[in-house]
């Protein structure tokens, strides 16, 4: 059983950075493709970014240049570096793991934290 805890969720100012962190344990995690999406109150689920077994990231188009992803796989842990944020970054941000092949649809995931509280005001 794949288990996967988010910390680094917080209140930050406008223009502020925030690193959340994704430990997982059971698994391979080395094998896993892993990504962070994120839900705003009355808001549909929304793909941030993942990255892969390999290292290759991708992004979404509303954080692409801002955030970034790395994973530690020694540390069976990946990272979320965000930068620049918004109020509307305001979310509960949540890692989500796969075997392998990365996707940006959420309903691929089969492994899912329980989700960290971001909360940027202006």
């Amino acid at each position: 059983q794949v288990h996967l805890v988010e910390s680094g969720g917080g209140l930050v100012q406008a223009g502020g950075s925030l690193r959340l962190s994704c430990e997982a344990s059971g698994g391979i995690f080395s094998s896993f493709a892993m990504a962070w999406f994120r839900q705003a109150p009355g808001k549909e689920r929304e793909f941030v970014g993942y990255v892969t077994s390999l290292g290759v990231t991708a992004y979404g188009d509303s954080v692409k240049g801002r955030f970034t992803i790395s994973r530690d796989n020694d540390k069976s842990t990946v990272y979320l570096q965000a930068n620049s944020l918004k109020p509307e970054d305001t979310a509960v941000y949540q890692c989500a793991a796969r075997s392998w092949r990365a996707s940006i649809q959420l309903v691929d995931y089969q492994h899912w934290g329980q989700g960290t509280q971001v909360t940027v005001s202006s």
